[in-house]
């Protein structure tokens, strides 16, 4: 089942992630100097691409079948702080200037220039989630450690 489910949504999850991404690009701001400090202690190559954009909630996916393998999955809801896609970080604006959960986005972007970009990532990454489950995703275990490395 989940090989099946990989390949239906892939292609629409990575769609969906490329069109964020240029949103966001498009709309966002450039990380500070310090900021692009962060991203290049934790390994991204590219920090001058980055952009941020404060928004009220962070986008939920509304195609029928991103959000059913979103709720799935449990990747994005009411509560969710921070996504990135690609180069481009959502940040929901009442958090204010929040480290810690830009530095965790950095350590995702680093895993996408890593693996090749918004597909590969998301296919490692959502593989992940759909067999051993978000919080025990070793993409998501390394952006969680190495966010406490950098900020304590």
């Amino acid at each position: 089942m989940i090989p099946t489910l990989l390949n239906f949504a892939l292609p629409l999850a990575t769609a969906y992630a490329e069109e964020q991404e240029a949103l966001i690009l498009r709309d966002g701001v450039a990380l500070t100097d310090q900021q692009c400090a962060d991203a290049m202690l934790v390994g991204v190559k590219e920090p001058r691409r980055v952009r941020v954009l404060k928004v009220p909630a962070i986008p939920v996916p509304t195609q029928m079948v991103l959000a059913k393998a979103n709720e799935y999955v449990g990747m994005i809801g009411p509560q969710s702080a921070s996504i990135n896609y690609g180069y481009g970080v959502y940040l929901r604006q009442d958090l204010g200037e929040n480290r810690p959960l830009l530095v965790h986005e950095l350590v995702h972007i680093s895993q996408y220039e890593r693996l090749g970009g918004i597909g590969e990532f998301l296919k490692a990454y959502l593989k992940e989630c759909l067999t051993v489950g978000h919080n025990n995703s070793p993409l998501e275990r390394e952006a969680v450690d190495r966010t406490k490395t950098v900020c304590g």
